[in-house]
């Protein structure tokens, strides 16, 4: 039996802004090492989102006076 392969990386335009970055589902993706943890996004209506989005997206949604 041979071990598992981690998948390649899909290259994805980000839902919000259009930015092309490396989506790894396998493991090791970017955003497994990020702070923020937000809802998923409507895959009906948003993909994932590039660094820059999602970093904006989880400020947006902490309250001012936790700044």
């Amino acid at each position: 039996m041979q071990p598992p392969t981690a998948s390649p990386p899909r290259t994805l335009a980000c839902a919000r802004c259009g930015t092309a970055f490396e989506c790894r589902l396998g493991g090791g993706c970017w955003c497994a090492t990020e702070p923020y943890r937000l809802p998923m996004t409507n895959a009906a209506i948003e993909d994932c989102l590039c660094p820059a989005c999602l970093r904006q997206a989880a400020l947006s949604t902490i309250p001012p006076q936790s700044l």
